[in-house]
């Protein structure tokens, strides 16, 4: 298990990875600076796609040679998208990752299954945050993409989470099924789906993980307020992967981590059939740099 960031940097470098990362709209100063960091400490190699003038621009102000990049001018980011899509389709690039453009745009492309086919059949495209808590990395679950998933829709986002928590090298990730409240209400669906999840999951119909729920957000991350509730747990207190009611929490959540909480985070895509990099305009380098390392453990 890596219970931080630095850890999972120093994994890929003593395994001597590297990736190449298609930057799509890479004339974005927070992304290309996270290209940067990660070209510097030799995880990725970058091609860049964009307005070159304003690369060039960046890439001079970061005091960057950008004579190690492979630069392609485009001055529209639906087409810089695809290019990043179709670089990676071609493997000449190992990833895609958004940068200067509308999340809308980007995830045309990404969802485009006649040109790329990045979302296998049957699959569910989901999004997750991975954050540095406590000691230890934790997964948070659908943050961006699925707006109202029901029963079956959180069965593959937990499938989902389950798989990157395995790429974390956490065994056996405890889920936390997140609602308003721990009790049961049939008028709060959310408490019926994480019944659900829970049972399912203790008739091994959902492999590989222990999911407990429904779990308020205290006695999910403290042990000591599920006691208080009397909720005794394997997973009150200790989840690997909390999955979230809905995106309106999911995305309150994780702004929330970052503009109070201040924690390091990583965003990532799950459920394609290659690693995807797609971050907030608002999150910071270092963090757009974890999710190319997140990226790259998803290779």
């Amino acid at each position: 298990m890596f219970h931080n960031f630095k850890e999972v940097e120093k994994y890929i470098l003593d395994q001597g990875i590297k990736k190449r990362l298609a930057l799509a709209n890479a004339h974005d100063e927070d992304a290309l600076e996270a290209v940067v960091m990660a070209v510097r400490k030799g995880v990725a190699d970058a091609t860049l796609i964009g307005v070159s003038e304003k690369i060039l621009a960046i890439l001079d102000k970061l005091g960057e040679d950008s004579a190690r990049y492979e630069i392609i001018d485009c001055k529209n980011e639906r087409e810089a998208g695809q290019m990043a899509c179709q670089m990676v389709k071609e493997q000449k690039a190992d990833m895609p990752m958004k940068g200067l453009m509308q999340t809308a745009t980007f995830m045309r492309c990404i969802l485009d299954k006649e040109r790329y086919g990045f979302v296998p059949e049957g699959s569910l495209l989901s999004q997750a945050t991975v954050m540095e808590y406590e000691d230890r990395l934790m997964i948070v679950t659908d943050c961006a993409v699925n707006v109202s998933p029901d029963y079956n829709d959180k069965v593959k986002l937990v499938k989902n989470a389950v798989k990157l928590a395995g790429k974390l090298r956490i065994d056996c990730p405890k889920v936390a099924v997140v609602a308003p409240v721990e009790t049961v209400n049939p008028k709060m669906p959310a408490t019926v789906d994480a019944a659900l999840l829970s049972k399912a999951a203790e008739r091994g119909q959902i492999k590989g993980c222990i999911i407990d729920g429904p779990l308020g957000m205290d006695n999910a991350i403290s042990e000591e307020a599920a006691r208080h509730k009397g909720i005794h747990s394997p997973v009150a207190g200790h989840p690997d992967i909390i999955l979230m009611p809905d995106l309106c929490a999911g995305n309150i959540f994780t702004k929330t981590i970052y503009y109070f909480a201040h924690l390091i985070s990583a965003g990532t895509l799950t459920g394609t059939s290659c690693p995807v990099v797609m971050t907030s305009r608002t999150d910071s380098p270092e963090d757009k740099f974890n999710s190319i390392l997140i990226a790259i453990m998803q290779c």
